[in-house]
């Protein structure tokens, strides 16, 4: 049986050797998807928000028609 440390020794390296074979985005690449994300999420939300009031206002139109 191999040993274990052995084992975990080797996936550490070729972990390593792998992430150094990467390309990371620079600082400004970084920051300008970060506004990307920002400005999705903020789209989402108010679409989210606009789309449940209309949903509810619907909902209530059609429960004062029913009651």
């Amino acid at each position: 049986m191999k040993n274990p440390f052995s084992r975990v020794r080797i996936f550490a390296r070729e972990t390593k050797d792998e992430l150094l074979k990467c390309s990371w985005p620079t600082r400004a690449e970084l920051r300008d998807s970060t506004v990307v994300v920002i400005v999705a999420i903020a789209i989402l939300g108010v679409f989210t928000m606009v789309s449940d009031f209309s949903l509810l206002q619907v909902v209530d139109l059609f429960t004062s028609w029913v009651s």
